[in-house]
Formats: C-alpha cells, sequence, structure tokens
C-alpha cells in the first residue's frame, strides 16, 4: 500500500504531531506487511473488512491490548476515508469493522498531601539546574501543561501583567493558562538566574546547561528524578503531573469546564475522566462523617 500522500496529509494539512504520524504509519506498514503475506495484497482497493478482521484476530493471538488493538483499527479508518476521498477506493471496509471494548483506564496522580510535602522539604540546588529544575516540576503541576507546551515556551510567553502563560496546544492552538503568586514569584527568579549564569541568545524559557533548548528526553527525565523521590505510583512523568493538576483542582470544587479550558481539552468527555477520583473522595468523605454510611 502506498501511504506516502497520507502521512504528508496527517503532517501538513491535520497537522499531527511526528509522533502521532510515526504511530500511523507504524500501524499501516504492519497491516501492508500482513496483506502482502497472507493474501498477495497490495492494492487498498483490494482490501475486504474480512482480510481486516484476519489481522485483528491475530493480534488478539499475540495478547496485543484492547486498547493497541483500538489505536490501529483507528489508524486504519482515517487512513481508508483519506482514500475515499481522494477517489481511489469505491468502498470503505471499514465500515463493517468493530473497535474491542476497553475497559476504563483511570489517570494515574500523586496525592496532594505528598506533593506538598516534597515541594517544601525537597533540597533543590541553589545553582541554575535546581532552580529551573524546581520550576519545571512546580510549573506542571500549577497549570497541567502538556511536555511539548511547556518545550515550546518562550521568555515571551510569560504575561506578568495579568499572571498568564501563553501555550501552543495541539493542533497549534493557542490558550492562556492562569497562574498564582507563588508560580510569579518562582518565574522571577529562575528568569534571574537565567539571565545572569546562562546569558542567553535565544528567547526558549528553558535551557540545558550549555545554553541550547531543553529537550523532551530531558525534561522527562528530570521529573522523573523527582518524582522517584517522592512517590511510588507506577507512572513518574510530566504527564502524572498533568493529571495531578486535574485532580487536585476539581477535588477543591474547579468546575470541570473551567478544567477543560485549562487542559486546552477539545471535548468535555477527556476531562471527565478525572471527576472519578473526585467521587471516589466524596464516598470516603461520606463513609466517614455520615452516621448512616
Amino acid at each position: 500500500m502506498e501511504i506516502n500522500s497520507f502521512l504528508n496529509y496527517l503532517q501538513f494539512e491535520k497537522r499531527f504531531s511526528q509522533h502521532t504520524v510515526a504511530a500511523y504509519e507504524s500501524d499501516l506498514l504492519q497491516f501492508s506487511e500482513y496483506l502482502e503475506k497472507t493474501y498477495e495484497l497490495s492494492e487498498p482497493s483490494q482490501v475486504r473488512h474480512t482480510q481486516i478482521r484476519s489481522w485483528l484476530v491475530t493480534l488478539i493471538e499475540r495478547d496485543v491490548t484492547p486498547r493497541s488493538i483500538n489505536r490501529k483499527i483507528s489508524s486504519l479508518k482515517t487512513y481508508f476515508k483519506f482514500l475515499l476521498r481522494k477517489g481511489e477506493i469505491v468502498k470503505d471496509p471499514m465500515t463493517k469493522v468493530q473497535s474491542p471494548k476497553v475497559s476504563k483506564r483511570l489517570p494515574v496522580f500523586v496525592e496532594e498531601k505528598n506533593l506538598q510535602t516534597f515541594i517544601n522539604a525537597f533540597p533543590f540546588a541553589d545553582d541554575y539546574s535546581g532552580i529551573r529544575n524546581k520550576t519545571i516540576l512546580i510549573l506542571f503541576y500549577s497549570t497541567g501543561m502538556r511536555l511539548s507546551e511547556l518545550i515550546n515556551l518562550q521568555t515571551t510567553d510569560i504575561r506578568f501583567d495579568n499572571n498568564t502563560l501563553k501555550v501552543l496546544g495541539k493542533g497549534n492552538k493557542e490558550r492562556l493558562i492562569p497562574f498564582g503568586s507563588e508560580v510569579k514569584l518562582l518565574l522571577k527568579e529562575y528568569l534571574k538566574v537565567r539571565e545572569k549564569e546562562m546569558k542567553p541568545t535565544i528567547n526558549a524559557l528553558f535551557l540545558t546547561e550549555k545554553g541550547e533548548p531543553i529537550y523532551q528526553r530531558m525534561v522527562y527525565r528530570i521529573v522523573n528524578e523527582q518524582l522517584n523521590a517522592m512517590t511510588t505510583v507506577d507512572k513518574k512523568s510530566p504527564h502524572v503531573l498533568r493529571h495531578t493538576f486535574a485532580t487536585h483542582m476539581l477535588n477543591h470544587g474547579a468546575e470541570i469546564n473551567a478544567i477543560k479550558e485549562i487542559l486546552g481539552h477539545s471535548s468535555l468527555a477527556a476531562t471527565q475522566v478525572y471527576t472519578h477520583n473526585t467521587i471516589d473522595k466524596l464516598k470516603n468523605i461520606y463513609k466517614q462523617a455520615h452516621p448512616k454510611a
């Protein structure tokens, strides 16, 4: 199957991230290889729903998770819809393919008391790296921004006059995220040290020790090491701090639509997963406080 034009469509018209485009490419190449080996097919117009179902069965037999299978189904659906619009096929074979049910995976988050204790007690170094790392950790927790959004932050994205950060989210959508007085003081302290120690010539907010823009793997490592010292949760990534931000905000009474806007979710359904943890907390409070519980 020829997929280059489809990948270009995803990257340049739909403006999907490189990571997402690579995932689509991997899924389609796997499917293409299966078709050639099993059915000696190479043209998308020859593909039928029975062959797609057969491939899915082989994935299930190899213990591929329902979540991964659903992602591959999504890749095929998008691909065949693309071909249908271009007139390269006359019928979409995916209309008779159903996705397996996936158990709801709840977001992992850090307990509030653990996080606050850690932030107050952890011995961050007083040098540039220490102050930068502390700022990164607290910014993730205080704003709920994504890793890619933090990487792309520029010094000009900070508005101290109204305490907001401008971030570039998915689909190149800009949004403003508010921050509090403690974050304001920390950002000002970091910028002061950044200017003094690094003498930067670029506007990227967070820099490596060599004065270059910080990169994803480095930020992931910084957060992972710091979370390792404070929590026993299985996952220790920047996204865990995003989940933690949303959960703690909801636990303190924030409206779900406000959380949706701050997180940059395109639909409310993506935000509603956090309400489960809030409901669990309310149940515990009820059991402890109500005489008939």
